[in-house]
């Protein structure tokens, strides 16, 4: 992301931060998916370095911790809020744009939930994590594919995120440097009883930061008159999720 927009989005998860967590439950289901999936794909219990980005709330970081010990433990947001996370499970924070930030060197987990499509380039985040780590270290990640909100994008909306991408499209990235253990997408839809609710659930989850243009009474009006012609039925309205993930290992040095 240019700077400007950098700029906006951290400001809108800085605002969701004390709303997210709750609000969030989609992102939840997503970070417990991704944890299990780590355990369940043969990772060790034990890991000597590990990174998250976009940590937020701790969705994921509380996962990890619960299945997982950490000699070192450092996760990372573009929020500074979120060092209230670190605080509270140990770890060393990290403020700042996943691109540009300096990595800790030599991680043996790099692990991100519901963040890389925030990156305009996911594939170039995804190929630089699968240099850093340590030979036979561990990578999880998971995004976001190109259904996500595709209600909002039908009705005009601005607030698309730059890098959403599906699951081949993250294993195309690493499939030369890594071994890839397991990668998915899934699509689930959310009801609301009308489009004023997607609004302010989108508001509490920090997502609007791309939104261009400032609501009025009008456009306020139209957007609820459209999102209500187009995705609405007689138990309210849709919003669509549609999470992509990855997990991989980086083969052991010869």
């Amino acid at each position: 992301m240019n700077v400007q927009m950098t700029d906006r989005v951290q400001r809108s998860f800085s605002r969701s931060f004390r709303t997210y967590h709750d609000a969030a439950c989609q992102q939840a289901r997503i970070a417990e998916r991704l944890a299990q999936d780590l355990h369940k794909s043969g990772a060790p219990r034990q890991f000597v370095s590990g990174l998250e980005f976009g940590c937020g709330t701790g969705l994921l970081t509380q996962r990890l911790c619960a299945q997982f010990a950490f000699d070192q433990l450092t996760i990372n947001d573009l929020s500074p809020e979120a060092q209230e996370t670190a605080y509270d499970f140990g770890a060393d924070f990290l403020c700042g744009d996943a691109e540009t930030i300096a990595w800790p060197a030599r991680p043996d987990l790099i692990v991100s939930a519901s963040m890389i499509q925030w990156l305009p380039d996911p594939a170039a985040f995804l190929r630089r994590a699968a240099t850093a780590l340590v030979p036979g270290g561990w990578l999880a990640v998971s995004g976001f594919g190109p259904g996500q909100y595709r209600e909002l994008m039908h009705v005009g909306s601005a607030a698309k995120a730059p890098g959403l991408c599906r699951a081949e499209e993250m294993v195309a990235a690493v499939i030369d440097l890594l071994d890839v253990v397991s990668f998915g997408e899934d699509e689930r839809q959310m009801r609301f009883s009308t489009p004023r609710k997607v609004l302010d659930h989108l508001r509490k989850t920090g997502v609007n930061g791309r939104a261009q243009k400032p609501w009025t009474k009008s456009n306020l009006l139209a957007f609820s008159k459209d999102y209500s012609q187009r995705f609405g039925d007689a138990h309210g309205v849709s919003l669509t999720y549609h999470p992509t993930w990855l997990i991989a290992r980086k083969p052991d040095a010869v």
